[in-house]
């Protein structure tokens, strides 16, 4: 497996979640640093989860382990001391970017630009993990309680797609995480994002992220989950591929073990497409900033 993966080049745009500094991950960022390492892979991004601004917005495993969203700041910042010394301290081995997954609750639009400037982070990851503060990936009944809100499971998706297209907009971010997260609980969804309604929206959000030169995430956390194909699924792959959109390997990694799973598998899928290495590194800190030309 180590040498096989060396020879694929791999990477991870979206990685490092760790039981150090998440709810829902194992072991500690080093000890996934090293694995990283032991794998060849050439370079990753710690993307780890922002903190929420207010209370109300924590996910549910940080309500059960008693933390307020002002333990999860400081969480937050011991996470991004330790990256950066250990950035420093595996320079000469591996290239690693202390970076941050965003979130698109209330208020986003204000707070995570502020958190840019506050944390100074390599790049984001602009994710989409909540439709109107329900978050849509913890649970299926968090899921279907989503969908209610929203009138509907196509009402949802189209909201969840909308919601994508505003933060990408707002935070032109240099990475958008798992494109079609919607997707998740929805065993139909071949047929849902072909709804005329949700695919017009999808190619709006794919020309958008072509415009702005932001890398896709090829997320591989679907297979772990159990799901067929990683997000994004290839209907839409095949689409971002055709605009010459840049795909790059996210493992997702919440622990050592997830590392370097499935990732001869996503290389094949993406290879099908005419998506091979090398692969395109994030933007710099500021390409929020970036206004299409």
């Amino acid at each position: 497996m180590k040498s096989h993966l060396k020879d694929m080049q791999p990477v991870s745009v979206h990685g490092g979640h760790t039981g150090e500094f998440c709810c829902h991950g194992r072991d500690t960022l080093e000890q996934v640093i090293l694995k990283y390492i032991d794998l060849g892979f050439q370079w990753v991004g710690i993307t780890e989860h922002i903190f929420p601004p207010a209370d109300s917005l924590r996910y549910p495993d940080e309500v059960a382990a008693g933390l307020d969203s002002r333990s999860l700041e400081d969480r937050f910042r011991r996470y991004m001391r330790t990256c950066r010394e250990l950035q420093h301290k595996y320079r000469d081995e591996i290239d690693i970017f202390a970076a941050f997954e965003s979130e698109t609750y209330t208020g986003y639009q204000d707070f995570i630009p502020w958190a840019i400037e506050e944390f100074k982070p390599d790049y984001i990851v602009g994710s989409v993990h909540h439709v109107d503060d329900i978050c849509i990936d913890y649970s299926r009944d968090g899921y279907l309680g989503a969908v209610r809100a929203a009138g509907g499971l196509e009402a949802l998706y189209c909201r969840y797609f909308d919601i994508q297209h505003h933060m990408i907009e707002s935070l032109s971010p240099a990475v958008v995480g798992h494109f079609d997260l919607i997707r998740i609980f929805d065993p139909h969804y071949h047929e849902t994002i072909r709804i005329p309604e949700i695919w017009d929206r999808i190619i709006r959000n794919l020309k958008l992220i072509r415009t702005r030169d932001i890398i896709m995430d090829f997320n591989l956390r679907a297979l772990m989950k159990g799901a067929g194909e990683p997000y994004i699924s290839l209907p839409i792959l095949q689409e971002a591929a055709s605009m010459k959109i840049k795909v790059v390997p996210g493992d997702d990694s919440h622990g050592t073990g997830d590392i370097g799973v499935n990732m001869a598998r996503a290389m094949e899928i993406l290879a099908r497409v005419g998506i091979t290495p090398p692969w395109p590194r994030p933007g710099t800190p500021n390409h929020f900033w970036k206004k299409p030309k």
